[in-house]
C-alpha cells in the first residue's frame, strides 16, 4: 500500500514536535550556561542528541535557533504572569514570585545583555510585557485614579515590581520568600491607598 496511515503521521509528527522541544530546551541550557558565543549550533545539535543538520532543517541558523527560542520562552512567561485576576495584591505578588524563583536569575542575565543585538529586541519586549502584566494586575486599583497620579503609582508598581527589586529584596538583603513577599505586600498595598 502507497498510502501513510494516519498514526504513523501522527507518531512522525509528535518525533518531530519532541526533536523541536529538546532543540529548544538545549539552545536555553546552552545560553545560560555559556552565553550567546557558546551556544554554538554543534554544541545545541550535541546536546539534544540530534545532528547539526536536523537542527538546520527545524530552524534555518542559529538566528531562526535563538528566535525562537525566545519566543517560546517570553509565551510561557507571558502565559504565566497573565494568571492574576487584577483585583489582588497577594496574588500578584505570589504570581510575581513565583516567576521570579523560577527564571529571575535568567531574566537578570538577559536584561544585562541589552547591547547584544541578537537579545536586545527581547529585552524591550520584556520590559513591556512586565510594564503590560502591571497595569493588567493593579487594574480594578488604577482604573480610577485620576491621569497624572495614575502614571505615577503606575511607574512606582513598575520598579517595585521589577526583578532588579527582587534580587534587592532576596539576594542583597538576604530575606526569604515569605519575607519578600509581606515586603511586597506592604509597599504595593500603601502606594495603592495612597491618598490622592
Amino acid at each position: 500500500m502507497g498510502t501513510t496511515r494516519p498514526y504513523a503521521k501522527v507518531a512522525r509528527a509528535e518525533a518531530e514536535e519532541r526533536t523541536r522541544d529538546a532543540l529548544l530546551d538545549a539552545a536555553e541550557r546552552l545560553f545560560f550556561d555559556r552565553g550567546e558565543q557558546g551556544m554554538s549550533l554543534s554544541a545545541v545539535a550535541a546536546e539534544a542528541g540530534v545532528t547539526k543538520q536536523t537542527l538546520l532543517r527545524h530552524f534555518g541558523s542559529k538566528d531562526g535557533l535563538t528566535e525562537q527560542a525566545f519566543a517560546r520562552a517570553f509565551d510561557d512567561v507571558r502565559d504565566q504572569r497573565w494568571d492574576v485576576p487584577g483585583d489582588d495584591v497577594e496574588q500578584a505578588v505570589d504570581n510575581l514570585l513565583d516567576h521570579y524563583d523560577a527564571v529571575g536569575d535568567r531574566a537578570l542575565k538577559i536584561d544585562a545583555m541589552d547591547g547584544v543585538p541578537a537579545v536586545a529586541v527581547w529585552v524591550r519586549r520584556s520590559r513591556e510585557l512586565h510594564y503590560d502584566w502591571v497595569d493588567h494586575a493593579f487594574a480594578t486599583f488604577l482604573r480610577d485614579v485620576p491621569g497624572r497620579e495614575r502614571a505615577r503609582r503606575r511607574a512606582a508598581l513598575i520598579a517595585v515590581c521589577d526583578v532588579h527589586s527582587w534580587r534587592t529584596l532576596s539576594h542583597h538583603l538576604g530575606l526569604d520568600r515569605g519575607d519578600v513577599r509581606a515586603t511586597l505586600v506592604v509597599a504595593i498595598t500603601r502606594l495603592l491607598e495612597e491618598d490622592r
